[in-house]
């Protein structure tokens, strides 16, 4: 294709205004372009119904449909003369993850007097981070199993009074029923297993039984095996057994139920000692693990001129990957839509097709910088794509100058486009106000970058970042996330919107300063044990929390909520943002109704809403 030097900015010629843009307001004018765009490139349009077609299959991590939109992807960005990395000879990164985990026929055997032995896999089952060995060694109960440090004045250690040395700890799930307030939320961020098990290594535990207490949620119930994506195991034998061997155990100790001792540790002393339990036991814990690939796609657009600037690099990125049919968990699927292809449009086909776009543009412009355009999997599995880059990239963190992320950005409604992760540099209000000079978005501005998108693992590596979203909606990680319910036109001004912002960082001599926020105690770390059914709208600004929408039949919708309503009150906890609201789940207890107040059009209604015990 000939080449030849024009004069006018390809965002000017889109939106036929100049663009100016800068740090804090100061001018910029748009880089010069350097050659025309190469025709045979796919449209916006053609990308997100390419990528969100059925002959992908959903695009899940590590199947044949997610290796097709990697094609597709370097098919356009080889058109749009974009290089692997710099040291690089291929455009894909592998990452290794595990796909699943199975139970692959865990026993436990116990020497009390006789002999009681387990093992049916409807009695006893491996905890899917488990190391695969047999221990043996007594059997010692260790109450809820929690170790929570000192915070103001309050600590918790179920260890403090017993030595758990070459033994298997056995302990409940969860934490103390009958705790409240911010006693209740506090014990519920340290309740994880996977934190439980690290706590029983520590103290020389040879490994840890899991039951379900009678007093709670799916009582009795064996702990079922979740995808968990990590690839090391957690270094001790951990099993889950059904109450009805727990009940056999404790018949072993004399005056002692299960009941009787969760009871004592819920509504009680919650220091109650831990005691032993007779016999020596031994577990026998075999987990299989499908380890599999997964591939990042990177490109490199290089800087055209010869100025050699601080943090050479500016990336734009986005994830490529979704949820396949759904077999995953995280699927919001109604009954009738259960095992359909879930094609991910807005989720995330739109951010792919909308960094290809801004990469188009931006290979026309003069660059100080170089530009890096990356494509994520392994997202909806944990970020794992994205952390795995920041840990072995070829291209040092410390060379990057800022990432623009975008997901979930192909369904604006009335012209809002939300910016997030504002507060990690001082320079990005200014720059995001200035570039929307030209575009006129209704900016919804949230500082807070821990949030579930890429751009808080670039974040956590102290990259300055921002990241660009249209909200959440009700077809969100449902089958219906379709190619024809995606606002194409606006989608293309996003395109533009963030080309103009990279176009920026790539010429301005001054790189972003990070600023590091603290995360909340309040920010994601809980072990959540209900379910209320919300979807909500992370974009808002509102006083409250706005749900994009509810699930069928759950909860919420039961209690008469709606999309568009805003949540202002849950379980007597006033609710601000987001945070308010995670906070105040941590207080639900399942199947117990809670006051829920909600505004809609205006009017503050309340209702009742009784929460669904998550499996």
């Amino acid at each position: 294709m000939e080449v030849r030097q024009v004069n006018q900015c390809p965002i000017a010629r889109l939106v036929s205004i100049s663009v100016t843009v800068g740090f804090l307001g100061a001018p910029f004018l748009c880089a010069q372009t350097v050659s025309e765009r190469p025709q045979e490139l796919s449209s916006i349009r053609d990308n997100v119904e390419r990528l969100a077609s059925d002959a992908l299959e959903g695009r899940l991590t590590g199947t044949d449909g997610i290796r097709l939109a990697a094609d597709h992807i370097i098919g356009e960005l080889k058109l749009l003369g974009a290089e692997p990395l710099p040291g690089v000879d291929n455009y894909r990164l592998p990452f290794q993850y595990t796909g699943s985990a199975t139970d692959a026929g865990t026993t436990l055997r116990l020497e009390a007097g006789r002999e009681l032995y387990w093992e049916d896999g409807g009695l006893v089952s491996a905890l899917s981070f488990s190391e695969s060995v047999e221990v043996t060694g007594p059997l010692v109960f260790a109450g809820y199993g929690l170790v929570v440090p000192e915070t103001d004045g309050f600590s918790y250690d179920s260890y403090a009074t017993i030595d758990v040395t070459d033994k298997i700890v056995v302990v409940l799930r969860y934490f103390p029923e009958d705790s409240e307030g911010d006693l209740r939320s506090l014990f519920s961020r340290y309740a994880g297993l996977r934190f439980k098990a690290s706590a029983a290594r520590q103290r020389g535990a040879k490994g840890l039984l899991v039951v379900t207490g009678p007093r709670s949620p799916n009582a009795g119930e064996l702990v079922r095996m979740t995808a968990d994506t990590a690839v090391a195991d957690s270094g001790i034998a951990a099993a889950s057994v059904t109450g009805a061997v727990a009940d056999a155990l404790f018949d072993l100790v004399p005056g002692k139920t299960l009941g009787q001792a969760q009871q004592e540790l819920d509504s009680g002393n919650p220091h109650v000692a831990g005691f032993d339990i007779p016999g020596d036991a031994t577990l026998n814990a075999k987990v299989s693990r499908d380890r599999r690939t997964g591939h990042n796609v990177l490109a490199y657009l290089p800087p055209t001129t010869g100025a050699r600037l601080d943090k050479p690099y500016v990336m734009l990125g986005a994830h490529y990957d979704h949820l396949g049919r759904g077999e995953n968990g995280d699927s919001l699927a109604r009954s009738d839509e259960s095992g359909h292809i879930h094609n991910g449009a807005d989720d995330n086909a739109s951010g792919v097709a909308a960094v290809l776009a801004a990469g188009r543009e931006l290979g026309t412009q003069v660059r100080a910088r170089g530009i890096i355009l990356a494509f994520w999997s392994g997202e909806e599995l944990g970020l794992l794509g994205s952390a795995d880059f920041v840990d072995t990239s070829p291209v040092s963190m410390t060379q990057v100058a800022a990432y623009v992320n975008f997901d979930m950005v192909g369904r604006m409604r009335e012209n809002k486009l939300t910016v997030q992760a504002l507060g990690s540099s001082s320079v990005w209000h200014g720059l995001v106000d200035s570039v929307n000079e030209t575009f006129r978005f209704d900016l919804q501005r949230v500082d807070d970058p821990y949030l579930p998108t890429d751009a808080m693992t670039f974040h956590l590596a102290e990259v300055p970042s921002l990241a660009l979203f249209t909200g959440s909606h009700a077809d969100y990680h449902r089958p219906s996330d379709d190619a024809d319910t995606i606002n194409f036109s606006d989608l293309g001004r996003i395109a533009q919107y963030g080309a103009a912002v990279a176009s920026h960082l790539a010429n301005e001599t001054t790189p972003p300063d990070f600023i590091e926020i603290e995360r909340t105690a309040q920010g994601g770390q809980a072990m959540m044990r209900v379910s209320t059914g919300t979807i909500p709208d992370y974009s808002s600004e509102v006083d409250g929390l706005l749900l994009s929408g509810v699930m069928a039949g759950g909860p919420a919708d039961q209690a008469g909520l709606q999309e568009g309503d805003i949540i202002v009150e849950l379980a007597g906890q006033s609710i601000s943002n987001i945070y308010d609201y995670m906070f105040a789940l941590d207080l639900l207890m399942v199947g117990e109704p809670a006051s829920v107040v909600f505004l809609r059009d205006g009017r503050r209604l309340e209702s009742e809403l009784t929460p669904l015990a998550r499996q």
